[in-house]
């Protein structure tokens, strides 16, 4: 795989949230970081709660 299709794979990721369907640019971040695609808050509402 070349650089350029990494970078497109990279680009085809929504930022769309799976538990609340917010776009956010956390959910990139998020998703990169822990492997979860979920925005900031809804992270941090499954630390505070988890449930």
């Amino acid at each position: 795989m070349t650089k350029e299709e990494k970078k497109l794979n990279f680009k085809e990721i929504d930022n769309k949230c799976e538990e609340c369907g917010k776009t956010d640019e956390s959910v990139r971040e998020n998703l990169i970081l822990y492997g979860f695609k979920i925005c900031q808050s809804c992270r941090v509402s499954k630390t505070v709660f988890p449930v």
